[in-house]
Order: C-alpha cells, then sequence, then structure tokens
C-alpha cells in the first residue's frame, strides 16, 4: 500500500490521532493551526471518498458575510501545497470536493445560518476556524448536528476572553475525548522570516498586545483603551502579583450599581485599601440582574462586613430603584454599613473618573486572581467612535463600562494621604505617663 507524507507541527501530532469527538488549537499567530487543520481536513476527505462514503464537510465561522470571510482560499492552499493530495481534488472559484464528487466542502456563518445547517444532511465533519467570537448558542444548535457516529467536530481559535463560550466548552472541559492543545509560533518549525520580523517589532513597539498577538494570551487591553498603557506599565513594573489585605486597615467598597432583571447592567464592586499612599486593590466583584442581598452576601462570605468595610456608591445609589421603593443607599445602610455617595460631578464626569484613574494608576498595585475580571474590563473599555467623521463620542457603554466606571468612582473619592503626622495635638498625661 502507498503511504503519503504529511507535514505539520509536531505538537498537533497527538490532536490528530486516535478517536476523538473534539480535535481543536488555540494560540497566537504564526503556529500553522490553521493551515495543519484545513490540509488535514482534505487528508480526511480523500480517505473517506476513497472509502466511498459520501457527505461533506462543513467549514464555519461565526460570521461570515461572503465566501471572502471563509476559510475557502485556506483550504485551496493548503492542497495546492501537497502535490499527491492537490492530485485527487477539483477546485473551482467558489467551491472545493473531491474530483470522484462524493465529499465537498461546503462554508456557513454561524451569526445568520445557524438555523440552516440543521438541514445539511451528512455532515462528516465540521471545522469551526476562528472560534473566539462563537456564541453558546451557536455551539448548542451546531453539534447536534454532527449526527454520523463518528463525524467530528473541529475547533481552531485566538484566544480572548476566559469567558468566552469556546474557552468554556473546549479549555475548561476535561472530557477525554477532546484532544485540544495550545499551539504558538515557536511550535511552528516553518516559521516565517518576515512573521518573526513582525513578531519581534510587535515585542518591542506593542507590548500590551504582544501576548495576545503572539503567545496565545487573553486580551488584556484592547487597541485604543483608556488603560492600556496604565495596565501595561503595571504588569511590567511588578504591580500585578499577590496583594494581601492588612487587617488593621478598613477595606473600601466603591460599586457602581446595576439592577434588578435580566436585562440590567451589571453591579459591579471594588475592594481597595489605602495604605499610606499605596491602592492595594484586593478583589473585584461583578454580577447580574441579582437582588441586593446576593451582593451584600458575597461581601460577608469575603469578610467585608459592617464595621470592617465601607462602602462608595455613585450618585443613584440614593435613588429608588425600579422595582423596589428603596435606595441602594438606605437598603446598605439598613445592613449595617457605613454608605457614602459621590455627588453627580455633572456633564464630563466619564471622563473626569478617566482622568482621575490614569493619574492615580502607578499607585495601584493588584492582587492578581481576584482582579483579573476587573482587570480585562479597564483593559477594554475604550472611546467610542463615530466611523465616518472618525471623531471620538465619549467612553462606550457596554460590558467593561461598569467595572471601569466603579474603578474611576474610586479614583474620584480617593482623599490624598497626610505627608506627616500631626504633631499639634492636644497630648493627656496621667500620672503613670502618658494617657
Amino acid at each position: 500500500m502507498a503511504t503519503a507524507k504529511i507535514e505539520i507541527p509536531e505538537k498537533l501530532l497527538p490532536v490528530f490521532q486516535g478517536e476523538a469527538d473534539v480535535r481543536g488549537a488555540y494560540g497566537g499567530r504564526g503556529s500553522a493551526k490553521t493551515r495543519s487543520f484545513a490540509k488535514m481536513s482534505a487528508v480526511r476527505a480523500y480517505m473517506w471518498s476513497m472509502a466511498g462514503r459520501e457527505g461533506i464537510i462543513l467549514c464555519a465561522r461565526q460570521f461570515m458575510n461572503s465566501l471572502d470571510d471563509s476559510s475557502l482560499e485556506e483550504i485551496k492552499a493548503a492542497i495546492q501545497s501537497e502535490p499527491w493530495l492537490n492530485d485527487h481534488f477539483e477546485i473551482g472559484e467558489k467551491y472545493v470536493r473531491t474530483k470522484c464528487g462524493r465529499v465537498a466542502y461546503k462554508f456557513s456563518g454561524l451569526d445568520r445560518n445557524i438555523d440552516s445547517i440543521k438541514s445539511k444532511a451528512r455532515i462528516l465533519l465540521c471545522w469551526v476556524d476562528e472560534a473566539e467570537p462563537v456564541t453558546e448558542e451557536a455551539w448548542t444548535k451546531l453539534i447536534p448536528t454532527l449526527r454520523e457516529e463518528d463525524s467530528e467536530l473541529w475547533v481552531t481559535w485566538n484566544p480572548e476572553r476566559k469567558t468566552s463560550a469556546t474557552h468554556k466548552r473546549f479549555r475548561e472541559a476535561k472530557d477525554p475525548r477532546f484532544k485540544v492543545v495550545e499551539i504558538n509560533w515557536r511550535d511552528n518549525p516553518r516559521f516565517p522570516a518576515k512573521l518573526e520580523r513582525d513578531r519581534q517589532r510587535d515585542q518591542r513597539e506593542r507590548p500590551d498586545q504582544y501576548e495576545h498577538i503572539w503567545e496565545g494570551g487573553f486580551k488584556t487591553v484592547f487597541e485604543g483603551a483608556y488603560f492600556a498603557a496604565s495596565l501595561t506599565a503595571a504588569k511590567q513594573q511588578g504591580r500585578i502579583g499577590r496583594v494581601a489585605a492588612d487587617p488593621l486597615m478598613t477595606v473600601r467598597l466603591f460599586v457602581d450599581i446595576g439592577g434588578t432583571g435580566a436585562k440590567a447592567d451589571a453591579f459591579a464592586l471594588w475592594a481597595v485599601q489605602f495604605i499610606g499612599k499605596e491602592i492595594r486593590v484586593l478583589n473585584y466583584y461583578e454580577a447580574v440582574g441579582q437582588p441586593l442581598a446576593s451582593h451584600v452576601a458575597w461581601m460577608r462570605q469575603q469578610g467585608y462586613e459592617p464595621g470592617k468595610a465601607k462602602i462608595w456608591l455613585p450618585h443613584d445609589g440614593a435613588t429608588n430603584d425600579k422595582v423596589f421603593a428603596v435606595s441602594y443607599e438606605s437598603a446598605l445602610r439598613d445592613a449595617g454599613y457605613d454608605v457614602t455617595v459621590i455627588p453627580n460631578q455633572g456633564r464630563g464626569a466619564a471622563m473626569f473618573r478617566i482622568e482621575a484613574a490614569r493619574r492615580l494608576f502607578p499607585r495601584c498595585w493588584f492582587n492578581e486572581e481576584p482582579t483579573e475580571p476587573g482587570r480585562s474590563a479597564l483593559g477594554a473599555y475604550h472611546e467610542k467612535r463615530d466611523p465616518t467623521r472618525q471623531i471620538g463620542l465619549g467612553p462606550e457603554h457596554d460590558w467593561s463600562s461598569h467595572g471601569s466606571d466603579a474603578f474611576g468612582l474610586m479614583c474620584v473619592a480617593y482623599e490624598e494621604p497626610s505627608g506627616s503626622a500631626n504633631f499639634s495635638r492636644d497630648l493627656n498625661y496621667s500620672p503613670l505617663g502618658l494617657a
């Protein structure tokens, strides 16, 4: 029997060996994961056609407005890179199929065409490339369409957030039939010299983006984000790590209030201590649609009890909730907390918070693991822009704005510590010494 040699990175060999329901790879640019999966899909198509099987290989992405947005060109290039493989395929401008016609590639976007995928018969293989933004709803609808006993799902992506549906399904899963690996530029034996120059340039000129682009790290800062440079500096200066609370000092809780109901804005909270001129950022909490009692329960679980912790609210914390005839301020006071409401700064309040945060960032030390979700919000908080006129329209109101607003509230409320002790105060003496 004739054999053929297929070149793929060594790190991907265990992914394609043996049986599996899911095969996948995640990582940064230049890893050859996309080209390798495209090539291996063609190998599978060839094997199935030789075995007399009929069906389709579905290539999907979350967003695909046309074939220009698909994996079509990548598949063509992968097949043409292997002369023996190229001999078994018919490649047209808008299609790829085996010459016998038994196996054909189809392309689909999951954001618009997910329901139509249900009607596609005999999906032998589904490969989802650029899978990071695929929603949980899309995965839930897509996976049951793979009805053949040995049909498989292949997934490739560049990670952005730990909260993504793709991360939770395929990186956090412990299923032995999931063969998923991390692969980056150093794992590619044919890493091009041009990409090496690009990599070094990004490492030098865009250190805030480098880990995500090249090393498969999560996207901690976004281009144009207000606090991108500040977060990068904090990491480089070692101010993100293990930070302990001082048990003798008050924990200050700074809140951006949300509301009740599934469509309410997020309730976000930062727990910090002011130790001298150092701001110790200890913890972060965020929840959507939960009652105030849930937030208070979390505070108590963390040891942020009345008497040990104080709460600062934005100006709307003094107004009544739309569902319940009570304000956050009064409810938290009833729970025993010392509460301060920060007055409305008026027009430009958002930018005032941003500038206050930028000014105080060099004093901030972040407790790494508990504050990671909050730092993700800070890293994504950015300006909304008019694409036509290319002008700024102020901060974008999205998932990142609630944690960022709470952080900004902390910076607005921050009080500069006194530079020296007050030695002019009165001293009371007793016969046995100082009272």
